[in-house]
Formats: C-alpha cells, structure tokens, sequence
C-alpha cells in the first residue's frame, strides 16, 4: 500500500524537503560546473555547498511564507518581494531599458533638484559608475579581439557572440562583468578623470519618487552611486510590491491570473529597476483588480481614480482609455457617492491637467537644453506619419499585423530581456503555457454563486485592452518610427503586460463554460501559495539567466566549430 505524505509527521515531510534541497542545489552546481567552467576558476565544493545553501535558504522562505504570512495577498507580496530582489541584484548595473537615464534623473532628484539643468553634473562616483557599465551586454551583437585567457594567461583571440557576461566598453573593448565591478570598485585608485556627465533628456518627477526614497536614504548610510542605484532598485521594488498587494487583496475573481502576471520574470525584471514602469505596472494590475469587484463603493471608485490619473503622469494620453472602464460597473452595482459620469468626468479632468501640468513643469524647469529631437532622427514626423497612415490604411495594418507576427504577437517575447537584445528561450516557450495555466486555476468555481462578473465587465475590459494594444501601436508607429516604414520601431513586450492580463480572465470564462471545471477557488489559490516555496528558486533561475544564458550559446557554439574544424 503507497506510504501519502500526508499521514506523514510534518518533520519527516520537512525532513524530505530539506533533503530534496540539498540534492538539488547539487545537482544545480554540477550543471553550472558543466556548461559555464567553474572547475578551473572556483572551488567544487564552494559552488555545491552555495547551491545546496541557496535551496535551502529557498526553502526556509517558502516555510516562512505559509507559516507567517495570512491571507492570499499577503503570501503573494511576499513572494513578488523575495523574487523580486533576486532579480533586483542578478540583474546587472543600468542594463534596464533606460536604466541609465532613469539613474541619472533618480539620483538628481534624490539630491533636492527638482529642476532640469542640462549643464549640472553629478559626483564623480556617478560617471565613474555610468563610465564602468557603459551599455548593454552582447547578448545579439559580436565583438572579436584578441584578449588573455582567464585560466593560462596566454593571448588568444575571442568572439563574443551569444556571451552575455561580456560588455562594450570604451572604443569598443569588451570588458566581463566582473571586470567592470573591478574598474568602477578601484575609482579610488584610478589617475584618469571620468568624462563629466549631465542631466538627461528625461523631465519626470513623480514617477521617479519611490527610487529617489531609496537612494537617499542609500546616501544617508554612507554608499556611493553603486549603492544608490541599488537602494533606488529596491525602493521602487517595494512600491511594486504594495500596489501588487493592493491589487491581490481588492480582487475578488482571477486572483490566480493575477499572481502569476505579477510574478513573471519580465514584470519582476521591470519592478525590480529604476525604471517608472514598477509603479506603472502596480498601478495596471490595480485597476483591473477593481473590476472584479461586484460592488464599488466611495473607496473603490477613489482608488481606481487616483491610479488611473498616475499612469496618466508616467504615459499621457493614451492612458486616458482607463477612464472608460468605469462605466463598465452597473448602475445596481454602483454605491459611491455621486454618478458614475461624474467620476469619469472628474478621472479625465484630472487626467489631463497633471499631463497638462507636467508638461508645463517639464518646459517651465528646463534649462540650457539644446533643441531636443524625437529619437529616430530627421526620418521621424509625425504629422508626415499621420498623413501617411490616412492615404494607405491597408499598409498600416499589414505594417501592424507584421510587427506583432514578427515578434510572436509579444506573448512569445516574455524572455526578452536587457536592453532587448537577450531573448531567453526557455522563459520565451513557458512563458504562454503559465499564462494559459493561470487562466485554467482562474477558470475554477467561485466560492459565491453571485461572485462571478457580468459578461459586461469582462467582455469590457478584453475589449480595452485591444484598443489599449492597438493604440501603443499606432503612438509608437506615428511618433517614434521612420515615414513609410513597413515595421513600428520601439515595442516592447513589457507594454503588453496589462493586456494580458487583461485578457486572461476573458479565457476563463471561455474556459470554464468549455471544460466545465470541478476546481474551487480556494483549491486554486492553495496551489498558488503551496508552490511559494518554489517560487525563489525559479526566479534565481530567471535572473540569472538574463546573465549566463549567453555563456551556454557560446559554450556550444564554440563546440560546434571546433568540430567542424577537425
């Protein structure tokens, strides 16, 4: 008769998890031994036992979550946090989009400058910084030269293909990441004086607020800019955070699509930056978790007002659609005080006079700025662009359908990372099935037969989010992208995230009418956290692939040509 780990002490279970662990964590150093070399560099034994402490460090975490932390959403933020700051580390210094000028305008307002001065410069640590981590990895581009090898000290030539440990440097050496902690780590030491660096051509404020927190009070404990920007990392992290657990704990269907949006490796990759898109993202997932709610009150409708006015500040314009789902709660569900209208009204007011606000700030602040162009250069205009699209819209929607069939309609981008140039296959495969697994555990019973929103609601929000999607399409296709061009330069997978998410709980309801689920909610949402302790482990593996996957590329690469060669 097989033994049920249920009926088994909850030691001896503990037990067997702390020995899965350990096995493991070897298991795992023996695969990084294998592919990316570490024999001849690092003690065997430093890099099992790191492993096996690493797992068993995950499976503390996970035990600490389920035994302290109540409730779904609390579990949940837990979980975003921990993940999210491996990710926050793994993830090398300004290799975010834009980390580098999000960095500089972070650090500038940090400091008490308001204002936009494109002749101030900052402290010498920070060019030394930005001069030490001058760009983006080589994870899509190949530099060759003639270096030194690590292991015998003899000269040999090196190509850097699929090598994602590598980096341009200045005038086109390639530097190792460990080499560029080194150079910015020895400044102290250093003869040379960095090139000065200014202010960016960036004129937000409040976006960059949380990361700001974080590296002042980094500067207030004596680090450099290093530990700024690492302090800004997880500032703006935790605000992640909050508005996730926000989100978890107002939503009452599709809790676990939420989770499992909240917890990709991209939307931790984003959370986990200098980038404005933490608070961004938080404040998508928060909007759509209010309108799962069957009744909204005064505090509702004042919530989802304020985050619909905030993503307004980060992304103008085209956010002003998020007023719209506000008729999509029924008069009969409706208990705030005044009208709906008037709240859209009041939504898109306010949207527009902090859009209005913060452009006059951006102009008014600004000081010994050049003309500043559309990046794109001169073959960028939108008014020609506009033109172009009303005289050929047949080419503009296959100039549309192309881009998405190009980049796996961007569901099939969610391994994408540094500045765009390293796709993680794996993640980029599994990406789609955790999501199509997330709405199937969303698709479960609802715990109240009058729980489950109107086709309305749902229906609604699938449809804002195409028109979100295509509108992303068409302001980066007029604004950002060459007249004519058969392709939109500029998107991103990271653009699309509310959309799926969006369009998840729409595939539930198709799912559950489908298949008919025997599931309950509460049976889905315990899978969820029962997989907390697992949940660290799998982001280590995400973030750090963003680092040593390239190594593998180039491991096999390198095989594969010295068998052609013999």
């Amino acid at each position: 008769m097989p033994i049920k780990l249920q009926k088994l002490p909850a030691a001896v279970r503990w037990g067997l998890a702390v020995l899965c662990a350990a096995v493991c964590g070897v298991l795992w150093a023996y695969y990084w031994r294998v592919f990316f070399g570490l024999d001849n560099r690092v003690s065997p034994l430093v890099v099992t036992l790191g492993c096996a402490a690493f797992l068993e460090v995950c499976l503390l975490a996970g035990y600490c979550v389920r035994r302290f932390a109540k409730g779904f959403a609390a579990k949940g933020a837990v979980c975003i946090f921990l993940c999210g700051l491996l990710f926050a580390f793994a993830n090398p210094p300004l290799q975010t989009p834009d980390e580098a000028d999000h960095y500089l305008r972070t650090y500038a307002i940090s400091t008490g400058h308001f204002d936009f001065d494109a002749s101030r410069t900052y402290p010498d640590d920070v060019a030394y910084l930005l001069e030490a981590f001058p760009g983006a990895w080589v994870n899509a581009h190949t530099s060759a030269g003639v270096g030194t090898d690590p292991d015998t000290g003899v000269e040999k030539a090196y190509n850097t293909a699929g090598y994602a440990l590598k980096q341009y440097g200045k005038e086109g050496a390639v530097q190792s990441m460990a080499d560029s902690f080194a150079l910015y780590l020895a400044h102290d030491v250093r003869d040379s004086v960095p090139d000065p660096v200014s202010e960016p051509v960036s004129f937000l404020v409040i976006p960059f607020l949380p990361g700001a927190v974080g590296m002042a009070l980094a500067r207030l404990l004596g680090f450099g800019a290093l530990g700024c920007l690492y302090g800004g990392r997880i500032v703006n992290l935790l605000a992640y955070t909050l508005l996730c657990a926000l989100a978890l704990a107002k939503a009452e269907r599709y809790r676990p699509a939420f989770a499992a949006i909240m917890l990709l490796p991209m939307s931790l990759f984003m959370g986990s930056s200098l980038s404005y898109d933490a608070t961004l993202l938080g404040c998508y997932y928060l909007m759509l978790a209010l309108l799962t709610r069957k009744e909204w009150d005064t505090q509702t409708a004042g919530i989802y007002t304020a985050a619909c006015i905030f993503v307004n500040i980060a992304k103008p314009y085209l956010n002003l659609l998020w007023v719209l789902p506000i008729f999509l709660v029924a008069k009969r569900e409706w208990h705030a005080k005044g009208r709906r209208p008037l709240w859209a009204l009041g939504g898109f007011g306010g949207a527009m006079a902090v859009t209005l606000l913060t452009e006059w700030y951006g102009t008014a602040f600004r000081y010994n700025y050049p003309i500043i162009e559309r990046q794109g250069g001169s073959t960028v205009n939108g008014g020609e662009q506009l033109a172009f699209v009303l005289r050929n819209p047949l080419r503009t929607i296959a100039a549309f359908w192309g881009t998405l069939g190009e980049n796996d309609f961007f569901i099939g981008q969610l391994g994408l990372f540094g500045w765009k140039d390293l796709p993680i296959s794996f993640l980029n495969l599994t990406g789609p099935l955790v999501l199509l697994l997330a709405a199937l555990l969303a698709a479960a019973q609802p715990k109240r037969a009058d729980a489950f929103p109107t086709r309305r609601r749902v229906g609604g929000a699938a449809l804002l989010a195409l028109v979100y999607a295509a509108g992303a399409m068409a302001a980066m296709y007029i604004t950002y992208t060459p007249v004519g061009m058969v392709r939109i330069v500029g998107l991103q997978a990271r653009y699309f995230l509310c959309v799926w998410l969006a369009l998840l709980p729409a595939l539930a309801v198709l799912l559950r009418k489908t298949i008919c689920p025997a599931i309950t909610e509460e049976k889905a949402e315990a899978a969820i956290t029962r997989c907390a302790p697992a949940m660290p482990f799998l982001a280590l593996c995400c973030s750090s692939s963003t680092t040593l996957w390239g190594r593998c590329t180039s491991y096999t690469r390198e095989l594969a040509y010295a068998y052609m060669r013999e």
